[in-house]
């Protein structure tokens, strides 16, 4: 049994739509992130990081359970797991591992900081607004440039690479992120948009929202500095 462990940020979204194409059955378990809960001694006996996503498969490598965190790991990790969405061997793969390390290592991250300083930084961050905005946007431009010469990241077929960007590229609207003058990421987006298990997991996605943007309004202000990284959280 596969068990994930999550709330509705694109980085555990890019797990549930991995485990829905491969038509894995797996166990969703909520993390009240707002709340404090990542910080659990449970918690972070999975992950030291204190983040999501974390799998754990029981039916690990040897037959022994595996837990993992980072969403790129993961993703490799079910790609070989299931021989799926990955080439085999070859520059096809590693096509596929440099399209998916981008998003990982500058997309992500730009992402992730753009929206911090727009919905959680006090007033006067207008630079670095400004900064992560014209990042996001110069790699959007990017992703642009490679899906006018192929159907999908990774080349003419759906791999891990598409699976990593799509959850933040969906958000592109809701974060003030405008598409116009693009082509090609909009008709790649729709195409991803179009597959089962993305509908399927947008539906899970929906739900998870749902119960984060509640504890989010009851989190504490002391609760949200924690979270934002403002202040460590106490513990015994």
């Amino acid at each position: 049994m596969i068990t994930v462990y999550g709330m509705a940020s694109p980085n555990v979204t890019k797990i549930t739509l991995m485990l829905n194409e491969l038509g894995a059955p797996f166990d969703f378990r909520w993390v009240d992130i707002f709340g404090g809960a990542q910080f659990s001694d449970d918690f972070l006996r999975m992950n030291p990081n204190h983040k999501a996503p974390v799998l754990i498969d029981e039916d690990g490598p040897d037959d022994e359970p595996i837990t993992l965190f980072e969403s790129g790991a993961i993703l490799i990790y079910l790609a070989e797991k299931f021989s799926a969405l990955l080439p085999p061997s070859g520059a096809p793969r590693y096509e596929v591992f440099k399209w998916m390390m981008l998003q990982k290592t500058g997309f992500g991250p730009m992402c992730g900081q753009y929206v911090h300083f727009t919905r959680f930084a006090p007033p006067g961050n207008d630079y670095a607004v400004e900064r992560y905005r014209r990042e996001v946007m110069r790699l959007y431009g990017i992703f642009e440039g490679r899906l006018a010469e192929s159907d999908y990241l990774g080349g003419e077929h759906y791999s891990i690479a598409d699976i990593a960007l799509f959850p933040w590229a969906k958000l592109h609207d809701d974060q003030g992120l405008s598409w116009d003058g693009f082509t090609y990421l909009p008709r790649w987006l729709a195409a991803v948009q179009a597959r089962p298990a993305a509908a399927a997991t947008m539906a899970h996605v929906a739900e998870l929202s749902a119960r984060d943007a509640e504890r989010l309004k009851a989190a504490t202000p002391e609760m949200i500095d924690v979270f934002v990284g403002r202040r460590t959280i106490a513990r015994s």
